[in-house]
Parts: structure tokens; sequence; C-alpha cells
């Protein structure tokens, strides 16, 4: 018996890789974060699969499946929205599992933020711009950030801003961001990326507020900004230049 995380992707059905495919179409149970994983990618599940949609589930609940499942010598997947490395509520899941003693693997998927470049139509690097990208979130009372993780010290970096699970805090963000980077800089809000009801709005930081609340969005939301979504950069890499020597394109 074995449990298998898999990152199911930020939505789109086509997007699920081959080998969670794969894993999902021999499985005995799913247990799905259905607020967040469209029914879609569980349509290769074979007939006789247990699907359980474990939205309003704690831990405890979501053990004694997997419990019932490894008496019966069951597989398990554990399907998550994008890739399970990032906010997927991982490590105390691996814990739970390294005290039962029952063997798992974790299956890659794509991670909303890439999606989220390429809906987008845009590097999240750029040439003599910026080498850097921050994924991070805004502080929760119930969840507060680490002590020097915080949106200003980031932002300060220049780096990209990949802003997760804050979207209800759009006000908050922009006072945060507007002394570094500027009112005028170019914001991208992205809802439920990949889903057919998803929604892409760009603006300026010190209207994007607005433009969110105008469209009711309160949950399963990107927000991103970078120095290249104002202004592309006319830098090209030297990867592809004709007087640049590398290992596979010696001089």
């Amino acid at each position: 018996m074995k449990v298998y995380f898999i990152g199911a992707g930020p939505g789109d059905p086509e997007l699920l890789t081959l080998k969670a495919h794969k894993i999902i179409s021999k499985i005995d149970l799913c247990l799905y974060a259905g607020s967040l994983v469209p029914r879609e990618i569980l349509s290769v599940a074979p007939k006789k699969a247990t699907l359980v949609d474990t939205s309003n589930l704690n831990l405890i609940e979501i053990q004694d499946y997997i419990i019932k499942a490894k008496e019966k010598d069951f597989n398990v997947a554990r399907i998550h929205s994008g890739d399970v490395s990032v906010y997927g509520a991982l490590s105390e899941q691996m814990n739970m599992l390294d005290q039962l003693n029952i063997e798992y693997e974790i299956i890659p998927g794509i991670p909303a933020y890439v999606e989220a470049a390429a809906l987008l139509k845009t590097e999240l690097t750029s040439p003599g711009q910026v080498q850097s990208v921050i994924l991070t979130r805004t502080s929760f009372s119930s969840t507060p950030m680490p002590e020097g993780e915080d949106l200003v010290t980031f932002a300060k970096t220049g780096a990209t801003l990949v802003i997760h699970l804050s979207i209800r805090r759009m006000k908050h963000i922009t006072r945060e961001l507007s002394p570094v980077i500027g009112g005028d800089a170019i914001v991208a809000v992205l809802y439920r990326i990949g889903w057919p009801d998803q929604l892409v709005i760009v603006d300026r930081l010190d209207n994007i507020a607005i433009k969110v609340r105008e469209n009711k969005i309160t949950r399963t939301a990107l927000i991103i900004t970078g120095k290249n979504f104002k202004k592309k950069s006319q830098i090209n890499s030297v990867l592809y230049d004709s007087h640049h020597n590398h290992l596979f394109r010696p001089k």
C-alpha cells in the first residue's frame, strides 16, 4: 500500500502530468481538495475507485481514510492543486504517514504561478531587469509570517513577487508595496487559473484593489508584479548570441 501525493496543476485537466494521470487511472482511493481540484481531474479514476472530497475534513479524519485503506491494502491518491511543495500543507501529512509507517511518493505538478506566466505571455525573469522570483504570501493571525519575511523586505530586492493566499488583503498589499515599487507599478491578478471561469486582471497597483472588488474576487487568486510587467526588457539573453560560447556550441 502506498500514498501518492499528486500535484494536479492549476485546474486545466490537460495540464495533469502523464505520471499523475497513470497513477490516478489505477488508484483505489482518491482524497482530493474539492474546492481547488476540479472534478474533471478525477474523470480518469477507475469506476470502482472511491472519491472523497476533503474540503471539510481535518487531518484526523483524513488519517482515518488512509488507515482504512491500509487495512484493505488500497493505494491512495492524495490530490492537491498546483504543486504540493508550494503551500500544500504537505509536511504534516508526511509526518502523519511516517508515524503510521506508511510508504508515500510525491508526484510534482505544474504550479499556478507557472501557468500564470504563460497566460500573461511573460517571463518572470528578464535579462537586465530581474533575475529572481519570490513566492510569498501576507501574514494572518492564524498563520503569521516568520520575522524578516514581509512584502516590504521582499519588494526592496527588486525581484518578481508572486503573492499567494492574499487576495482579500489587496488594500494592505497596495499600502505595503506602493512606497517601494510605486503606485504605477503593474500588477496582475489571476483568478481560478485553468478553470472555465478564469479571470485575468492587469492594472496599476494603485487601481488594482478597485478592480478586484468590482469583480468580487475573494479567493483562489494569484497576485504577481515585477519590473518587466511595466516595461518589457529590450536586452537579449546571451544564450543564443552568435559570439557566446558554451559547452554545446564551442567556438
